[in-house]
């Protein structure tokens, strides 16, 4: 039997928004982005995927940030 995903909305946008004023300060493009991590931030960027932990992780890295302070930064 499978464990049902827990998937928190509120927290969603916040990582979302997050995420995307990151890649906007940065100026990176999400095909730029893709073609660096070959992670699709286009489906995260929706907000209708769960991101995993891993995945914010290898996200925020690219930025050059810890997840902690990504985590300091984003309000939820």
């Amino acid at each position: 039997m499978g464990k049902a995903q827990i998937k928190d909305d509120e927290l969603l946008a916040a990582i979302v928004k997050g995420l995307k004023a990151l890649r906007l300060k940065k100026g990176i493009t999400q095909e730029d982005f893709f073609n660096d991590t070959g992670i699709h931030i286009s489906r995260i960027e929706t907000g209708k995927v769960n991101v995993s932990i891993s995945t914010l992780k290898a996200i925020v890295g690219y930025f050059d940030i810890s997840l902690a302070l990504f985590f300091q930064a984003i309000e939820c």
